[in-house]
């Protein structure tokens, strides 16, 4: 490699680092932001002006009144059952049919495939959605939440092409040793493809986390809320039901906005959390299951 050769890569590497680390802040400083700001004085806050590096005079006042807040527990309970339920499913339903589609000689299986990238395409909107729900029964139940979204034709294409990748002599010789469909699935397939479970759950959980709006409109008990209904309420419908605002804690005309930061805080790390633990399933998972065929 000449001198210019190395120069030129030099200046790529810089220029990457460079926008990469840009990119980096631009994400990362919108969190910090709102992070520091949740442990502000109020009144401090309200006044300062440009970024934000640290927290103005530390104060936990913010957090106390939310945790007064008795829906914050109901939105929590809801939510992380909502969350546990619906990745079950969605992981057992997903995977059982991409290990179906993954077989060789499956009956009308590219018919199939057709029919479910059709969907990614095309869907019957919300009106005729509502309508299934309703005359399912679902409506104000749970299932309304976790059954409608718990295949995503994507997840499935992705887990269907890891299938793909496990050697099929292994589960011939299964099947030479007597064993049926849903012993090679159990035994054999799923502990072979826990990298791409794990990536696929971690992707249904974070947006069954998320998730708002199946529960705006299928939901009508709110003692079935789910977190992002009651922080939907704090931040955008500026509800601040049963918390108590009094002169020890802070100014009421300047509560509302550090009780927001400190609701998103508390409604976004849990999830976060999960991540470092599932981290290392990433690259193998997300890479395997869509670039290998």
């Amino acid at each position: 490699m000449n001198r210019r050769q190395r120069l030129g890569g030099s200046l790529f590497n810089m220029f990457n680092v460079t926008l990469l680390t840009l990119l980096m802040i631009a994400t990362l400083y919108p969190l910090l932001y709102v992070l520091f700001a949740s442990f502000s004085d109020p009144g401090r806050l309200y006044a300062h002006k440009g970024i934000l590096f640290y927290p103005i005079e530390p104060t936990l006042a913010g957090y106390k009144l939310v945790f007064q807040n008795p829906n914050l527990a109901v939105g929590y309970k809801n939510t992380i059952y909502y969350v546990l339920l619906g990745t079950s499913i969605s992981l057992l339903v997903t995977s059982m049919g991409a290990y179906v589609l993954s077989r060789k000689g499956l009956m009308w299986k590219q018919l199939m495939m057709l029919l479910i990238v059709i969907t990614m395409f095309f869907g019957g909107g919300l009106i005729p959605s509502f309508l299934l729900v309703k005359s399912l029964g679902f409506l104000n139940t749970v299932w309304a939440i976790v059954l409608p979204g718990a295949i995503s034709a994507w997840n499935l294409i992705v887990m269907r092409t890891f299938f793909q990748s496990i050697p099929e002599e292994l589960i011939e010789s299964a099947k030479i040793d007597g064993a049926n469909d849903f012993y090679i699935y159990f035994r054999i397939v799923l502990p072979l493809s826990m990298a791409i479970v794990a990536v696929m759950g971690l992707f249904h959980a974070v947006g069954e986390w998320n998730s708002w709006f199946s529960a705006v409109i299928y939901l009508r008990d709110r003692e079935m809320y789910s977190l992002q209904l009651f922080l939907r309420e704090i931040l955008i419908q500026n509800r601040l039901d049963n918390l108590v605002i009094t002169s020890s804690d802070i100014d009421a005309m300047q509560a509302k906005r550090i009780i927001k930061y400190a609701v998103i805080i508390v409604s976004t790390v849990p999830i976060l959390l999960v991540y470092p633990f599932l981290q290392k399933y990433f690259v193998k998972g997300v890479l395997i299951g869509s670039l290998k065929e």
